[in-house]
């Protein structure tokens, strides 16, 4: 039977394709694709696992005390036939050799599977009985946590082994440790639960332009493993099992979406220039160097931010050390052929935990306010031996080419003076081991309303600025990006976040400073004209929004819409009066 679940749109277009649930589990799980060749490894790794905890609990029934009762020997049975049951042992290693899921994805994946029937049994005593598969996986997955052998950092790029079928994943949640681990995988949308039009997993959804929609609430729990599944990401609608009719009008979205993405491909190649003359800079977001080439590939003139943290997730505990760090840096500034390469210094903490924290850090249900504790420059600060590590790694990369270096969520003087202090450190200490430095701007990130309000202060100090508008918008209006609960009030057009806007572009004109925009809204067309009649000349984006945007650039005409702002920045409702005001300037076009 078809059904609808409803959430927030967060990536546009449609998909569709079959249900791959990520299902949670009671301890972290990598989900990552093996290669066919290591198909093998993977279920030895679960032999392995299981013959392990047989024999623990083997151990723990002989051991059992004479007056134990009964029960406790007979519930040792359970979980070791448990152990060897064909819906458990069989089916898990099908996911292996079918999909080719990691050990502990198939072993979550068929726990769900598993799980579900359990809630459907009528008898009580029957449907408590889940309780003990679950605590045997949790062993299993215990078991293959101690062993050696997990694929995970060798897997780089995962292949499509499910065949013709297409595949979206539907999850609760999704880290974004293992949403890089998906990342360029073979799903071509994606479901949560959980999270707002900001949250970390929406991003990554629109960095790799796949429809996708968050905040479904029921969605991992209505949706089934296999089920066909369509993600209209521009409505916020997901709709499960559709019916031929439904599928067919779908699919006429999907290809009439295609005709238009070739259709805007076409720009990739004309320089943004406005029709008085104005340039635009229209720049890159990337996460790792391997992003670099889609980068230019799609006509960005450069990266105007390299999010260094995701060379520091998901490494089992293992931060990358100077050297290595220096080869990421390096790579992706040779990529770009002499374009700068902005090297955002490492801004973990709130949603984007490292595992190295502690485990109170890592659940945000312990901290009462985790994005405003201790994250980004703070938390380099608190470490002043990675954040050398770091400094050194980008400085030895900028003898490559034009590095700028990017200090995120700035909000004291202090901070300020003590990253450039630590700048400084770093190339003394180059210089004395006669290793190779290049020159770099420094910059800082306005993400916050103190930053933007003493904007002139801090350009004494740096040579450029860059506006992270999702956290400045989550400051401003004390929302928390990732809670669906009040995604609603997440609003990029409120009247405080635009004055704030206006006010640091114009000031870091004033100065003289550059001033470029690295948030969604950058990468959002609907706000193109907006932030150029503001004066912004420099915009940083996912490389598939640079075509979309450059069509808006090479539309505009910044002396025209120059005229509009003060009405817009003085509106109650700015977006309805920048809708207004455009239609003579449109209608004059």
């Amino acid at each position: 039977m078809s059904l609808q679940v409803f959430g927030l749109p967060v990536s546009r277009g449609v998909a569709i394709g079959r249900a791959v649930l990520v299902a949670s589990s009671p301890i972290d799980v990598a989900h990552y694709f093996v290669e066919a060749t290591q198909v093998e490894h993977e279920i030895g790794r679960l032999r392995h696992a299981r013959d392990v905890v047989a024999g623990e609990l083997t151990a723990l029934q002989r051991e059992l005390p004479a007056d134990a009762p009964a029960e406790l020997s007979a519930l040792l049975d359970v979980h070791i036939m448990l152990l060897h049951d064909e819906l458990l042992a069989d089916a898990t290693k099908l996911w292996i050799v079918e999909r080719h899921y990691n050990a502990e994805w198939a072993l979550a994946a068929q726990l769900e599977v598993v799980a579900r029937q359990f809630d459907e049994m009528e008898d009580d005593y029957l449907r408590e009985r889940k309780a003990d598969v679950e605590q045997v996986v949790e062993r299993l997955l215990r078991a293959l946590s101690r062993g050696a052998g997990s694929l995970v950092a060798t897997t780089a790029h995962p292949r499509d082994f499910a065949g013709e079928d297409p595949l979206v994943l539907v999850a609760n949640d999704i880290a974004p440790a293992d949403m890089l681990q998906f990342k360029g995988s073979v799903f071509t949308g994606f479901i949560t639960d959980v999270g707002g039009r900001t949250s970390h997993t929406a991003i990554v959804a629109r960095s790799m332009d796949i429809p996708a929609v968050v905040g479904a609430r029921e969605a991992s729990r209505l949706i089934r493993q296999d089920d066909w599944v369509v993600i209209d990401g521009d409505a916020g609608v997901v709709i499960v099992d559709p019916s031929p009719i439904v599928l067919e009008e779908y699919r006429f979205r999907q290809r009439q979406s295609d005709l238009e993405r070739a259709r805007l491909d076409r720009l990739r190649h004309t320089p943004a220039v406005t029709l008085d003359g104005q340039v635009v800079e229209l720049m890159a977001n990337i996460e790792l160097p391997t992003d670099a080439p889609a980068a230019l590939a799609a006509g960005a003139v450069g990266v105007g931010l390299f999010r260094s943290e995701f060379l520091f997730m998901n490494r089992n505990g293992h931060l990358p050390d100077e050297d290595e760090q220096y080869a990421a840096y390096r790579d992706a500034v040779l990529a770009m052929k002499g374009l700068p390469v902005t090297i955002r210094t490492v801004d973990v903490g709130a949603d984007k935990p490292l595992e190295r924290m502690s485990l109170q850090e890592l659940r945000h249900e312990h901290a009462l306010n985790p994005a405003l504790g201790r994250r980004a420059i703070r938390w380099s600060l608190s470490e002043p031996e990675m954040f050398m590590q770091q400094l050194r790694a980008i400085l030895r990369a900028a003898a490559h080419g034009p590095v700028r270096l990017l200090i995120p969520m700035v909000a004291h003087l202090g901070e300020a003076k003590a990253a450039l202090a630590a700048v400084a450190r770093a190339r003394q200490a180059l210089v004395l081991s006669g290793q190779p430095a290049g020159d770099v701007m420094v910059g800082a990130m306005v993400e916050v309303p103190a930053a933007a309000l003493v904007l002139p202060l801090f350009l004494q100090h740096f040579d450029f600025v860059s506006i992270g508008t999702n956290d400045l918008i989550q400051y401003t209006l004390a929302i928390d990006r990732a809670d669906e609960a009040v995604a609603h009030l997440y609003d990029p057009w409120h009247p405080a976040v635009l004055q704030l806007l206006a006010r640091a572009i114009e000031e870091a004109a004033r100065a003289g400073k550059p001033v470029s925009v690295c948030g969604e809204m950058a990468g959002d067309p609907a706000f193109t004209e907006l932030l150029l009649s503001m004066g912004l000349r420099s915009f940083s984006m996912h490389p598939s929004q640079i075509a979309a945007v450059k069509q808006r650039v090479l539309r505009a005409d910044t002396r025209r819409l120059r005229t509009c702002l003060s009405q817009v920045l003085a509106s109650d409702e700015p977006e309805q009066a920048w809708r207004l005001a455009l239609v003579p300037l449109e209608a004059a076009a």
